[in-house]
């Protein structure tokens, strides 16, 4: 959990970047995320060195021969100076790291774009301070999701920011294993693949060594029960992700090298597009892709059987693709794939319905994603293989914050009662289970109105009764009207 002085220099660090010119929140973020990983680069490397001179084992470091490269170097050197250090050699060095066993965060063809020496010197001055590697792995990986908080703007093709406490919904109703293969295929700045790594690291840790902040966010995640295997297989093989877009990807990798990651298996892949392969690899797929999103034919993998160029549709057959059989998935889907009319919307229903077996759909009230969008959305829960027999539905009315742009917290959360609910799919004034057969009944849509009314009902206006109330106020009026009339008259005016 943060202390409210670690908050307050995040706040200055973003301010730094918006007074001084950066505006842009992605790009600032984007070059937050560069400054940190420099910093965490040395570091790592001073431990490393430490560790292989306690086993007397000889390692050589990336900065040697190279010292000028160290952040602990160059950081106290005058504005100008710092700025072009680092972007004329710092960062194409940094960008020029082969694994090896070290940190490396790929950047692609970008480039350094803070031009503004002070921005520089206040940014490498507040990170300095955080003294990020000596915070604890909770507090590290803290530091970055309340940097990422301040990424408030939508990206291309209807992506955006997906609330923290509903992936750990997402994540705790699915209840991923060590053993499984995870993936996001639009995994964003990575908070489905964190979550998920949470969960399992909280599964393997005894409840003794667990803290439960304030927040009521679980913290001490040090997966004790683990074997070396396990947390081989945990770190290095366990999560895959992709996404579209160079700085998410980017973003990507340093929340999870600040969340105990050392090589991040984040890439830059077009998920829906022509060269992805979309045989069945994972056990389960936790995403949130993009909406409302429309392909050039000519771009797409034609490895899809449905037919469209909408993006939504797209990823749902994506994931039916992608699982092996008797793979999980829970995934975020705009509330008109439920329903819509067209042939493809139709196809993908049929096929969640009859090739898979679709447990679960969560309604989200169509608040939850504001400020950035006001669309409504719900969560699907299926595994694939087999058919499905019935389906189990929750309207969602609250999820703890308000549904305006401000989304303040409030106490009405429907999140408990869903995580008590789902296990057993018990029926509720906002849940129940609808049959195939009804489904079939009701051509394949699934719109929660269909079969959840949780609207207030009408009052019942008796016309008569309201029609002599209007009566007796016409009268009443009249009435006064004319004794208005007279009371004036009286005191002379003309009426």
């Amino acid at each position: 959990m943060l202390t409210s002085e670690l908050k307050q220099s995040i706040d200055a660090l973003w301010q730094s970047f918006w007074s001084n010119g950066m505006q842009d929140h992605l790009n600032a973020l984007k070059h937050i995320s560069y400054l940190l990983f420099i910093k965490k680069l040395e570091d790592t490397e001073n431990n490393k060195i430490i560790a292989a001179k306690d086993a007397k084992k000889k390692y050589e470091s990336i900065f040697e021969n190279n010292d000028s490269m160290r952040w602990s170097v160059w950081k106290n050197y005058e504005g100008r100076k710092m700025l072009s250090h680092v972007r004329d050699k710092v960062f194409p060095f940094i960008k020029n790291i082969k694994s090896n066993g070290r940190l490396q965060l790929d950047l692609g063809e970008s480039n350094f774009e803070i031009t503004s020496p002070i921005l520089l010197q206040n940014a490498v001055q507040v990170i300095d301070e955080l003294s990020i590697s000596e915070q604890n792995q909770d507090t590290q990986g803290d530091i970055y999701e309340h940097i990422t908080s301040f990424l408030k703007t939508a990206g291309l093709n209807g992506q955006f920011r997906t609330p923290r406490h509903i992936i750990r919904m997402m994540v705790s109703l699915v209840d991923p294993d060590v053993h499984q293969k995870i993936c996001d295929p639009a995994c964003g700045t990575g908070g489905f693949i964190i979550n998920a790594y949470q969960h399992i690291l909280k599964k393997y840790t005894s409840k003794d060594l667990l803290k439960v902040g304030s927040d009521g966010v679980t913290s001490n995640l040090i997966g004790d029960k683990l074997s070396d295997k396990q947390r081989e297989f945990l770190l290095n093989e366990q999560f895959s992700g992709y996404d579209y877009d160079n700085p998410m990807i980017q973003i990507c990798q340093m929340n999870m090298i600040l969340h105990g990651f050392s090589h991040p298996n984040v890439k830059f892949q077009n998920s829906t597009g022509k060269g992805y392969d979309q045989g069945e690899e994972y056990h389960v797929i936790l995403a949130n892709p993009p909406f409302a999103g429309n392909l050039n034919k000519s771009e797409i993998n034609e490895d899809f059987s449905v037919k469209t160029t909408k993006t939504e549709l797209l990823f749902a057959e994506l994931f039916y693709n992608k699982l092996l059989i008797g793979g999980q998935a829970a995934v975020i889907v705009p509330a008109g794939v439920l329903f819509g009319s067209s042939n493809a919307h139709l196809a993908i229903r049929k096929l969640l319905l009859e090739k898979c077996q679709l447990e679960a759909i969560v309604y989200l009230p169509s608040g939850v994603f504001k400020p950035y969008s006001g669309v409504s959305t719900a969560v699907l829960f299926f595994t694939k293989g087999g058919k499905t027999d019935k389906v189990w539905l929750y309207d969602m009315e609250h999820d703890g914050f308000s549904l305006d742009d401000k989304r303040d917290p409030v106490e009405e959360n429907d999140i408990p009662d869903i995580l008590a609910k789902f296990p057993k799919r018990e029926k509720s004034k906002k849940s129940l289970s609808i049959s195939m057969d009804d489904i079939k009944e009701n051509d394949y849509n699934l719109n929660v109105r269909r079969y959840i009314d949780n609207s207030v009902p009408e009052e019942q206006i008796d016309i008569q009764e309201a029609a002599d109330k209007l009566d007796g106020l016409k009268k009443e009026r009249k009435k006064s009207e004319e004794q208005i009339a007279k009371d004036l008259k009286e005191l002379g005016f003309k009426v």
